[in-house]
């Protein structure tokens, strides 16, 4: 068989496998590949080749090679458990984006110290260095298979597997069998450094109705410096969430009399309504009108939508003088009543139509998490009615709309387009002029994106903003979403240059997401230390002795006469604790003022990171203060 290695041809026996192949290659990737990529599939390094084409090697530098590894850490995992608890269940047990997890059917929940004893197990097979064997049988032996190992879940899933489907299992060591599609890496002893990292509750295949499993999560790499990396960056996130955050800031929370439905305080307030402003006066500048709409519409709308038929247990419904209205899950339908008040000319086309709406969805209940996912929240919807000529020219207004405010933040992002799938609605025509104008105008901003073939919504493709905030951590916040349903199910119309009537091209999009969990989001990349603009509270005045009362009064009324948002703090306490306090309340800046400062009208500036700058006058303080604020700038003015 003839195979391009490294971009040369090679011809190798039929039936050769990667380990092989890798033995007679010059290089490191002998030391370093994990699994192989043939033909655009991945396969395992001892999997036998059969077919010409392009062989490449991963190295866990590749997305599918950490997978790859991983799987094998969740099968190590699942041996050990098995060696210490042989009466022990099995269920599934995949890689993740982080790392892997395990599910178990145990009678008594797995312990911290548990997750000790079953690390050290790992660590001796890992030593073993086991090799990862694949074999497969008909239906009926494989079912015989994990009846006469007791494993009731193997069973389950291997009836529900389609009967054309090959079964096939992994053997590791002489005794340790799962059943697995794989790919894995070629022994244990691949997976160099790994780490428990918790334990929690799960049903299984994720349905309330369902025996709840223990499941036990992990993480793996190829060198221990990674893994403390990470495990350093997972302590960190600890120090970061926004749900302890929230709370010790006293910027919101969520309570058991309102489960998902967060509470907002004073000063998350203020960070919620500078967010709002910065969104209005940006899409203001960009030609966007702002709309509301009710929260509560009749049950038709929502069938005619088909959010009734398709969405209705994720929805809160209510009777009205006998008749069946919704909270709205969405703010599509309205932005559409919202157009359809009147009949468009092609000349007023595009519009523009921006809301920031509240939205309720029922979500079940383990899967809320602090405000990144809640059951009421705002969404900075707009949604654009335009011609099919218009798609491009749009398209390059919502990304550089998008791309100034996720520059504003700080936020790096990357960029996916994802293209028709294959229960699309919709004329061959349509997809085609919408997908190119899309991809045209990436091309022309010169936006380098990921292209996701096959992964549009049904009614449209899409382009897609993932976030990376300061933690390397990646948030899908921003969609660009094209919609050839709606239109049409809402009979929606334009007047064209013909006289006429045509179908609008409607565009669907957010650039914070919703409110709630682009502040989670903002609280955690910045661990609750604002820039200046975005802080609640941007100073502090400090007194060291109560003849500088005054003086510090008179400080705070000027510098909120200028419009920043300041507090004074009087109390008969330490400079030091009154210092340490507003640094611990992530304030940017401390104003100290004492007997000098009050006779100089200066004062000693310190910063939430420790600096201190003795000597500067109110009106520098002040300017400094103004000019970083209204820069928006990520950095502090003394920094």
């Amino acid at each position: 068989m003839e195979l391009i290695i490294n971009g040369k041809k090679g011809n190798y026996p039929d039936g050769q496998n990667a380990l092989d192949i890798l033995s007679g290659l010059e290089g490191d990737q002998k030391k370093t590949a994990l699994a192989a990529r043939l033909n655009g599939n991945v396969i395992e390094l001892a999997a036998p080749i059969h077919e010409d084409g392009e062989l490449s090697f991963l190295t866990f530098e590749d997305e599918d090679a950490r997978h790859v590894l991983r799987h094998t850490a969740s099968h190590v995992l699942a041996a050990a458990v098995k060696k210490l608890y042989p009466d022990a269940k099995l269920a599934i047990g995949p890689a993740i984006d982080t790392g892997f997890y395990y599910d178990f059917d145990v009678a008594e929940p797995f312990t911290p110290e548990a997750l000790d004893a079953i690390e050290k197990e790992m660590k001796r097979i890992i030593k073993k260095n086991d090799r990862e064997v694949r074999f497969t049988l008909p239906r009926d032996e494989a079912i015989q298979l994990m009846e006469e190992r007791g494993e009731p879940y193997k069973v389950e899933l291997i009836r529900d597997l389609p009967e054309d489907e090959e079964i096939s299992f992994y053997r590791q060591g002489d005794g340790f069998v799962d059943l697995c599609a794989g790919p894995h890496v070629p022994s244990t002893g691949r997976v160099k450094a790994f780490k428990l990292t918790s334990i929690a509750g799960a049903y299984w295949r994720g349905s309330e109705k369902n025996k709840m499993l223990q499941r036990i999560y992990g993480t793996a790499f190829v060198n221990k410096e990674d893994l403390d990396e990470y495990l350093r960056l997972i302590e960190e996130a600890k120090k970061r969430d926004h749900r302890k955050l929230g709370r010790e800031l006293d910027l919101f929370d969520v309570m058991d009399e309102g489960p998902g439905f967060p509470f907002f305080f004073p000063k998350g307030m203020v960070i919620r309504n500078l967010l709002e402003d910065f969104w209005r006066d940006i899409h203001k500048k960009h030609g966007y009108v702002e709309i509301k709409t009710p929260i509560i519409l009749s049950r038709s709308l929502w069938e005619q939508s088909g959010h009734w038929d398709h969405y209705r247990e994720n929805m809160y419904t209510t009777r009205i003088d006998d008749m069946d209205f919704a909270i709205k899950p969405m703010n599509c339908p309205g932005g559409i009543l919202a157009y359809k008040r009147r009949i468009w000319s092609y000349r007023d086309l595009p519009v523009r139509m921006g809301e920031l709406g509240i939205v309720h969805r029922h979500e079940k209940s383990g899967a809320l998490h602090g405000l990144m996912r809640v059951r009421c929240f705002t969404q900075d919807d707009a949604h654009l009615y335009l011609t099919p000529e218009q798609i491009k020219q749009e398209i390059i207004g919502i990304y550089q709309l998008t791309d100034q405010v996720y520059k504003t933040f700080g936020f790096p992002y990357k960029v996916e387009l994802s293209t028709r799938p294959e229960n699309s609605i919709g004329s061959d025509e349509m997809w085609e002029l919408s997908t190119n104008s899309l991809r045209e105008a990436l091309d022309e901003l010169g936006v380098p994106y990921q292209l996701n073939e096959g992964d549009g919504a049904f009614y449209g493709p899409k382009i897609d903003f993932h976030l990376r905030d300061s933690l390397g951590r990646t948030w899908q916040c921003g969609t660009i979403q094209l919609d050839m349903n709606l239109p049409e199910r809402f009979d929606m119309e334009y007047v064209g240059p013909d006289g006429q009537r045509h179908r609008p091209v409607m565009l669907h999009r957010v650039v914070y997401g919703s409110m709630e969990r682009f502040m989670g989001i903002l609280t955690e990349h910045f661990a609750g230390a604002f820039p200046l603009w975005l802080a609640p509270v941007q100073a502090k005045v400090l007194t060291i002795t109560e003849r500088a009362d005054d003086a510090a009064l008179a400080l705070v009324r000027k510098l909120e006469a200028a419009g920043l948002r300041v507090e004074a703090d009087l109390r008969n306490e330490k400079i030091g604790f009154k210092v340490r306090e507003a640094q611990m309340m992530k304030i940017p800046y401390m104003l100290v003022i004492g007997d000098q400062e009050a006779e100089n009208g200066t004062v000693s500036l310190r910063t939430r990171t420790g600096k201190t700058i003795n000597g500067l006058s109110q009106d520098e303080v002040m300017q400094g203060m103004l000019a970083e604020q209204d820069s928006k700038a990520l950095d502090a003015h003394w920094a």
